[in-house]
């Protein structure tokens, strides 16, 4: 059995070189041998796909993101670009091209680049002054629509020193008229900084404009079949009542042309839009009213594209669902189903609405679909199984059909560095809450368990709150997946529990928690601790708590409510919940959720216990934070860690400059997993 190590003993191991011996923990400098697959495509003819891998550079510290390709029978993946990272690949619709996105030198702004697939080296096909955020092709293969970010027209020209050279660039105020003025990733939301579409010609590098409408943020364009039309997102910051509404608008792609609003819809977790075949109708996603944001279940919906009108196709479906792709018969629709710890693929019938799984339910990250093939090929991206949540995600395709299908992998990525790890295993759990209701959880057991020992546990929670612990590992630091498999590897008991709140167990359960926070999510996370415990595999003297954003939030109130744990790790959370209003980006969740402070004060200190009873805590806490965090501000650990140093608990802050929700810094991702590691090993090993 591997025993869990001491404080000093996880430093030594995350400095150490890396041997390649069988059955060793997971160690924090692991990540620097990751790579993350994203960004799934098919050519037209089903014959190859491209993606992205992503590594974390140590001798850099930055992450890079290259394209590679694979063919379809699998075994000859292999990378088109080095340097500088790159994004959105996207074929073109003759096969020819495959374009992608990258910005060279990495301080210049984003261009679009294409390689032709018989020969030659990539060239750069635009010359945009703004940021280039995304684009898709027109049946002609010359032509794309390009979502265009123009807030650099609102900066001074960069200075030029004498030798020509470019010299510091001069800080400008910043101008600001939206109702929601920040967003985590973008910062604050300049008065001309919205996202335009524009045309672009990919043989003379000529760029018209197709839309200018300074109220609407315009992005996530889909071109009809037939490349007369294209939809769009209208997004609009400049009121209240618009915050989280789309509207769909359609317009002609050439340059003058006007826009009209198809339909308004109530915004979903990410949009995303496909015509059908024949052009008549709009797949799109519809999210909850804006009282219900925070916990809305995504549904797919079909607009006809001539009167407007709007059917809801999965609304039996009591599920989220996501990244829809019209099949090839055009009656039918691929998509994933949020369902209980999984995300599976599925077919849905367009008319009946009936939803079929493709294949062995597992996680499936990305879909993607050719319809030019005689037939139809489908690839997704996937781990292998969820028996061990211990394989890498990776391009797989379907071979057969429904539920007899099964998936092929193409690609072995981090197949080496998988097979190094010891995986432990992970039980499925089901167990009462406080008031009865069944809550669901997953309980990740070490390598070698042995039945009979009593274990420290650690209660590791999923952020949100509408989201899932889900089997499949996932790569970004702050996901309790890659913290949940690196602690149990190390000889801990790892509780993960899908609280009230939480998305894939239906829409009543999501809601549930709607204007009450910290109540039913505790008593949901206390109630699956007792369960373990009761099983009489964890030492009760030996708890441990932590999470990353809403667990964070989530472990703030937990501390507050029940004094038996033995250490604590808050990271991006807050418990003054009065003190976000206007300092984080949820204005639109706190007005249609809570209601204004001014107007519901007894609400909103009620919701911010943890901090107005911070004398309650007890337990050793380590805090968190990013500078330049919008979403969970960095003030909600810093008032935290103020709190428990006054009532002289022991506490530390690790403050990371310059770093958003999602760190971007590898080694500041290491430096993370080392401190929760560290942390958790001093009051849990002594």
């Amino acid at each position: 059995m591997i025993r869990p190590l001491p404080a000093f003993m996880l430093a030594a191991l995350a400095t150490a070189p890396l041997a390649a011996h069988a059955a060793r923990p997971l160690a924090p400098e692991d990540w620097y041998r990751f790579e993350q697959l994203s960004g799934l495509q098919l050519a037209p003819d089903g014959q190859s796909a491209a993606y992205l891998v992503t590594r974390y550079d140590k001798e850099t510290d930055e992450a890079r993101t290259a394209l590679w390709q694979v063919g379809w029978a699998g075994g000859d993946a292999r990378a088109l670009t080095s340097g500088e990272s790159v994004g959105n690949p996207r074929y073109s619709p003759d096969g020819r091209y495959l374009g992608y996105t990258s910005a060279r030198p990495a301080d210049a702004p984003s261009q679009l680049w294409l390689l032709d697939r018989r020969g030659g080296e990539p060239r750069a096909v635009s010359k945009l002054k703004g940021e280039l955020n995304g684009y898709e092709w027109l049946p002609d293969s010359r032509h794309v629509v390009i979502v265009l970010h123009t807030d650099a027209m609102s900066e001074a020209p960069p200075p030029v020193n004498a030798d020509g050279t470019r010299a510091e660039k001069r800080p400008v105020p910043v101008v600001i008229d939206a109702v929601a003025f920040k967003s985590d990733d973008d910062g604050y939301r300049k008065a001309d900084g919205r996202t335009q579409l524009a045309l672009l010609d990919v043989t003379t590098s000529e760029t018209v404009p197709l839309t200018d409408d300074p109220a609407c943020e315009a992005s996530g364009p889909a071109v009809s079949a037939d490349g007369q039309r294209i939809a769009y997102v209208c997004h609009r910051y400049d009121s209240l009542g618009l915050l989280a509404r789309d509207e769909i608008r359609v317009i002609e792609a050439k340059a003058g042309a006007t826009p009209r609003t198809l339909v308004t819809v109530d915004s979903p977790n990410g949009q995303h839009l496909a015509w059908s075949p024949d052009g008549r109708e709009l797949a799109l996603l519809v999210g909850d009213e804006p009282t219900y944001t925070a916990y809305q279940q995504d549904r797919l919906a079909l607009v006809e594209v001539g009167s407007g009108a709007l059917r809801v196709v999965t609304g039996k479906l009591d599920r989220a669902v996501g990244s829809p792709r019209f099949a090839a018969d055009g009656r039918s629709m691929l998509l994933t189903v949020e369902d209980d710890g999984l995300r599976y693929l599925a077919r849905v019938d367009l008319a009946s609405g009936a939803v079929t799984p493709i294949g062995p339910k597992r996680v499936v990250e990305e879909i993607a679909v050719a319809n030019n093939t005689g037939g139809e090929r489908i690839a997704v991206l996937s781990s292998a199984n969820f028996s061990d949540d211990f394989s890498a995600d990776n391009v797989r395709v379907v071979d057969g059909a429904g539920a007899a299908a099964t998936l092929r992998a193409l690609t072995t990525h981090d197949s080496a560095l998988f097979g190094e790890l010891a995986p432990g295993t992970i039980e499925d759990l089901r167990f009462k809450s406080r008031d009865g209701t069944e809550v669901h959880g997953m309980l990740h057991k070490p390598p070698g368990f042995v039945a009979g020992k009593r274990y420290p546990l650690v209660l590791w929670i999923h952020g949100g709150p509408n989201g899932q612990d889900e089997h499949g590992i996932t790569l970004a630091g702050s996901t309790p997946g890659m913290v949940r498999r690196m602690l149990a590897s190390h000889g801990y008991l790892v509780l993960a529990v899908n609280y009230r709140g939480s998305s894939g167990r239906g829409q009543a359960f999501a809601r549930a928690i709607h204007g009450d926070w910290g109540h039913k999510e505790v008593e949901d996370l206390l109630a699956g601790v007792d369960a373990v415990v009761k099983s009489g595999i964890v030492d009760p003297q030996k708890l441990g708590i932590g999470g990353w954003s809403y667990g964070g939030i989530l472990t703030d109130y937990t501390t507050a409510s029940d004094g038996r744990f033995k250490a604590a790790w808050s990271g991006a959370g807050s418990a003054n919940q009065l003190s976000m209003y206007g300092v984080d980006q949820y204005v639109m969740q706190y007005n249609a959720e809570l209601g204004p402070p001014w107007k519901n004060q007894a609400q909103w200190l009620k919701v911010s216990y943890a901090f107005f009873h911070a004398d309650r805590i007890h337990t050793p806490t380590l805090y968190m934070g990013g500078t330049r965090d919008f979403n969970v501000p960095i003030a909600g650990g810093e008032q935290m860690y103020q709190a428990l140093r006054t009532l002289k608990v022991p506490t530390q802050l690790i403050v990371y400059p310059d770093q958003y929700h999602e760190f971007t810094r590898p080694s500041f991702n290491k430096d993370r997993l080392e401190r929760q590691a560290a942390w958790f090993a001093k009051y849990l090993q002594p």
